[in-house]
């Protein structure tokens, strides 16, 4: 058994004039979701062996704040193709991962994040926490499953069971909802 936690990079500020996308920071309530969930992390004492993210400056500035709230700096390696990469793409950035980590932490962007949960959790009746994530993958949400693999490499469609979608709004009703 493996488990994925997939984190889309909090609020960014689409009012600043940076002349690329990539290079678009976060905006304050951004900064303030990306500690709640940090905070959050360190409730639950939920750790990872491995951390991969996009080097894009609003997934940078989204691991500094939510270090912030977890009391430790999140040190990913940083793999450009993560920067708006689709599901299929990163599926193949999850078959990628060290055989020795058990609990990896993926941070990059919707729609590919939310692509990759949907891909890997089947859809079955009933199924509260998928249909939630189905509807929307706001900014700065988490969404953490158990793969039934023994090693990443077989990361396949279907092969994942959801256990856990918390937007920051569910921690603090004034992170949304607004435009995520």
């Amino acid at each position: 058994m493996k488990t994925l936690t997939l984190l889309r990079h909090a609020k960014s500020g689409w009012n600043d004039p940076v002349a690329r996308d990539f290079d678009r920071p976060l905006n304050d309530r951004g900064r303030r979701a990306a500690q709640t969930m940090g905070r959050y992390l360190r409730s639950i004492d939920l750790g990872f062996d491995h951390v991969v993210a996009s080097p894009a400056k609003r997934v940078v500035e989204t691991l500094e704040e939510v270090g912030r709230g977890y009391g430790q700096a999140i040190e990913p390696a940083w793999d450009r193709r993560i920067y708006l990469a689709s599901g299929s793409t990163l599926l193949d950035v999850v078959a990628d991962l060290p055989a020795g980590a058990s609990h990896a932490l993926l941070v990059g962007h919707n729609p590919g994040l939310e692509d990759l949960a949907l891909m890997l959790v089947p859809d079955q009746a009933g199924n509260d926490l998928r249909d939630a994530l189905e509807t929307k993958y706001p900014t700065a949400t988490l969404a953490t499953m158990t793969l039934d693999i023994d090693a990443w490499a077989d990361a396949a469609p279907g092969c994942a069971t959801l256990d856990r979608f918390v937007r920051p709004r569910d921690l603090d009703p004034a992170l949304g909802p607004e435009d995520d």
